[in-house]
C-alpha cells in the first residue's frame, strides 16, 4: 500500500469520464488499498479513483465519520434518491475551499465489491452527500459545478460562527471529500 499524489482542479484528469472495472485482480486491490490508505492520511470522507490519477470507476467513501468504516465501491450506480438538502462541501482536489451544494437527502447505490459481486447500499444525509459527490468524479465532474461560490475555510468558520450566533444549531466543519 502507498499514499498517492491528489491531483487538484488544474489537472486535465479529473474532468474525463471513468472506464469500467473490468478485471477483479490485484492491480483493482492495490488500487482500493491505495485509496484508503491516501484517504486517510488525507482525513477525508470519500476519494475516487480519478482524484489519484486512475480513470477507473472505483471510489473509498466513509458514509459515518464516527464509525470510521470505509466502503469500497467499484462500478458504482445510483439506483434511487429522495429528497434534497442544501449544505457545505469540500473536496481534497479543491483544498481549502467549500461550497453549498443540493444532493439528495437519501440515495441507494448498486455496485461492486473488490471481487467483482454485486451488493446495494443506502444513506442519508452526509453518506448520501459523500456518495453523490465521488460518483460525480467517476463522470468527469466536481462539485464547484453546483456552487454559486467557493468559500475559503476562514470565510466558512466566520459563517458558521455568525449562524451560530444567532440561533443556529452550532455546525462543525466536516472533513473534506
Amino acid at each position: 500500500m502507498s499514499i498517492r499524489t491528489i491531483l487538484t482542479q488544474e489537472d486535465p484528469t479529473l474532468y474525463k469520464v471513468c472506464h469500467p472495472v473490468t478485471r477483479f485482480d490485484g492491480r483493482l486491490a492495490d488500487l482500493l488499498d491505495d485509496l484508503r490508505e491516501t484517504l486517510t492520511e488525507a482525513n477525508g470522507v470519500g476519494l475516487a479513483a480519478p482524484q489519484v490519477g486512475i480513470l477507473r470507476r472505483a471510489v473509498v467513501v466513509v458514509p459515518d465519520p464516527e464509525k470510521d468504516e470505509m466502503i469500497e465501491l467499484v462500478n458504482p450506480e445510483i439506483l434511487a434518491q429522495e429528497g434534497e438538502e442544501e449544505d457545505w462541501e469540500g473536496c481534497l482536489s479543491l483544498p481549502g475551499m467549500w461550497g453549498r451544494v443540493k444532493r439528495p437527502k437519501w440515495v441507494k447505490i448498486r455496485a461492486q465489491d473488490r471481487n467483482g459481486n454485486w451488493f446495494e447500499t443506502e444513506g442519508a444525509d452526509l453518506a448520501a452527500r459523500c456518495f453523490c459527490h465521488e460518483l460525480e468524479h467517476l463522470e468527469g465532474h466536481m462539485y464547484d459545478e453546483h456552487a454559486d461560490r467557493l468559500y475559503t475555510a476562514e470565510e466558512l468558520d466566520e459563517i458558521l460562527a455568525n449562524e451560530e450566533g444567532q440561533g443556529g444549531k452550532p455546525k462543525k466543519r466536516r472533513r473534506r471529500r
